[in-house]
C-alpha cells in the first residue's frame, strides 16, 4: 500500500478525537509512572476534559450542524445520467449477510443511490472504494448489495482502486469529463466532497445522506459514546478540508 496513504492515515489518527484523547492520557500515565505528578495532572486532566468535551451533545451538535447544514437534501428532479456514490467501511465475515456487512453509512449511501437511480430514467450507478484490509472493494460490496436491492447490473460501473476522496473523484473524471452528476455521500462528508470534486473541475450535485445531526439537542444531558463518535466524525471532515486547503 501507498507509503503517504498510510502515513496520512497515522498523522490524522493523533490530531482526532479518539487519538488525541488516548495521547494525553498515555502522556499523563509515563509522568507518572516516573513520579512527575503535576504533569501527570495536567496531561490527564486534558484527556478527561477532552474526553467530557467531545462526548457532551451540544458541542458534538454544534460540530455536525455546521457540516451537515451546508448542503440540502437531493430534489430527485435532475435528469442525469451518472451517480456517484462514495465508498465507505465494509467487512468480508460471510457469516454474516450482505446487508451488514456493508457498514451503515455506506449502507445509506447506497440505497439513496438506488432512490436516485429508479427516479433518474436511463441513469447509471458509479460505486468506488478500495479493499482495506479484506481483499473485496467497497465499490464491489455497494454494487452486489444493489443488484441484490434490485438494480440490474448494467446500470453499475464499479472501480474498486481508489483509496480515498481525491481517487475517486478522478476516476469519476474520466467518466463523465464535464457533465453533471449526482454526488452521494454522508452528509458530513458532502462538503469536503464537493469541494474537491469541483477542484478537479467536476460538476456534481449533492445528494446528501447519512445524517448524524440532532434538533432535540439538549444542554443538560450526560455525555455519551455516540456523541464522541459524532466529534469524531466532524472533527476528521474539517481535518480533511484544512489538508485540502493547505495542498490547493
Amino acid at each position: 500500500m501507498d507509503i503517504g496513504f498510510l502515513l496520512k492515515k497515522f498523522i490524522t489518527f493523533f490530531v482526532e478525537p479518539y487519538g488525541m484523547i488516548f495521547s494525553l492520557f498515555i502522556l499523563g500515565f509515563y509522568f507518572l509512572f516516573i513520579k512527575k505528578e503535576k504533569l501527570a495532572k495536567i496531561f490527564m486532566g486534558l484527556s478527561l476534559s477532552l474526553l467530557f468535551l467531545f462526548s457532551y451533545q451540544p458541542f458534538s451538535n454544534f460540530l455536525i450542524t455546521n457540516l451537515e447544514n451546508q448542503y440540502p437534501k437531493y430534489d430527485y428532479q435532475e435528469d442525469i445520467k451518472y451517480i456517484h456514490v462514495l465508498g465507505a467501511g465494509h467487512n468480508t465475515d460471510n457469516s454474516q449477510p450482505l446487508s451488514s456487512r456493508n457498514g451503515s453509512a455506506g449502507t445509506k449511501r447506497v440505497l439513496e443511490g438506488i432512490i436516485i437511480h429508479l427516479r433518474t430514467p436511463n441513469s447509471k450507478l458509479i460505486f468506488t472504494g478500495y479493499e482495506g484490509h479484506t481483499d473485496v472493494g467497497t465499490g464491489r460490496m455497494h454494487a452486489d448489495l444493489a443488484i441484490a436491492l434490485g438494480v440490474k447490473e448494467e446500470n453499475i460501473i464499479v472501480n474498486s482502486m481508489p483509496k480515498d476522496t481525491k481517487e475517486e473523484a478522478i476516476y469519476t473524471k474520466s467518466l463523465v469529463a464535464n457533465s453533471s452528476f449526482v454526488l452521494v455521500t454522508s452528509a458530513t462528508h458532502m462538503p469536503r466532497s464537493m469541494r474537491l470534486f469541483k477542484s478537479l473541475g467536476l460538476h456534481p450535485i449533492a445528494a446528501p445522506t447519512d445524517y448524524h445531526k440532532d434538533e432535540t439537542s439538549k444542554y443538560f444531558r450526560a455525555p455519551d459514546i455516540n456523541n464522541l463518535y459524532n466529534s469524531q466524525v466532524a472533527i476528521h471532515e474539517y481535518i480533511g478540508m484544512l489538508w485540502g486547503i493547505i495542498k490547493s
